[in-house]
């Protein structure tokens, strides 16, 4: 079912310690308006992603910058593009990354689905896994942590649901990605995070938090992992994050989701 409008945004406060280059993730591919305000660097240079992402990049002296990024974007639109397994972005999906260690998971994932190995919903069942092993909890996890972290703790944010989710499937041979989405409903409101899983030559996103519709997401940047998509990354200098604000609401009624029906994110 296709999602009402989505009004999105965010406010940042960054401190940059020296002079400094910063990049961003903050803002879709597509969207039907937005407004974006830079104050105390220079103006953001646009760089647009292999992905279909786009990063801004901002750069300055010694001192505070804020950003406020504002858009509204349209119903959920789903092109009938497919891809084989053999194109680029899937062969990558299938590869072990950073905070995804498939490989060290192989044996473990397999004993634990050993009885849906050959389900066409083998992904699903990764996906259920993950939210009824794992608790979501804001304190516990840091940025460095993997999958095998996440594991090991059985708790996490939703970074950490969705490592594990890709990492899982990865060892079961299923292509997956992480998806840093807008999530109107997430509570606490923030950045997401959710897993594309690639099956009958489509991405099909999959959230094992369940704390959000899939069909109200929208998609900001998409990767192997975390480390492609942090919607703050400092490349030159030394920045600090002082504070975070997001907001992500639809027009009406948030719609229904019972996290089984295959869902597409445009």
């Amino acid at each position: 079912m296709d999602a009402p409008r989505r009004d999105i945004g965010c406010a940042l406060a960054f401190e940059f310690l020296e002079p400094s280059v910063l990049a961003l993730q903050v803002a879709p591919p597509t969207v039907l308006n937005e407004e974006l305000s830079v104050v105390g660097a220079e103006p953001p240079v646009v760089l647009t992603a292999s992905n279909g992402g786009r990063t801004h990049i901002i750069e300055g002296g010694p001192g505070p910058v804020t950003v406020n990024y504002t858009a509204s974007t349209a119903p959920l639109v789903v092109a009938g593009q497919t891809m084989t397994r053999f194109d680029e972005a899937v062969l990558i999906a299938r590869r072990q990354s950073r905070y995804c260690p498939s490989d060290a998971m192989a044996e473990f994932a397999t004993r634990e689905l050993t009885d849906f190995l050959d389900a066409p919903d083998l992904a699903d069942r990764v996906a259920s896994w993950v939210f009824e092993r794992t608790a979501y909890d804001l304190f516990v996890s840091g940025p460095t942590d993997t999958a095998v972290d996440t594991l090991l703790a059985g708790r996490g944010v939703c970074r950490d649901f969705a490592h594990l989710t890709i990492a899982m499937c990865r060892a079961l041979f299923i292509p997956a990605r992480l998806v840093s989405v807008y999530a109107p409903g997430v509570a606490p409101m923030d950045f997401h995070a959710v897993a594309e899983v690639w099956r009958n030559e489509r991405w099909d996103v999959i959230d094992a938090t369940r704390m959000a519709p899939r069909s109200s997401l929208v998609r900001i940047a998409t990767g192997r992992d975390a480390a492609d998509t942090a919607f703050a990354a400092t490349i030159i200098g030394d920045v600090e994050l002082l504070s975070s604000e997001v907001f992500a609401v639809v027009d009406g009624d948030l719609p229904v989701d019972d996290h089984v029906a295959q869902t597409q994110l445009a």
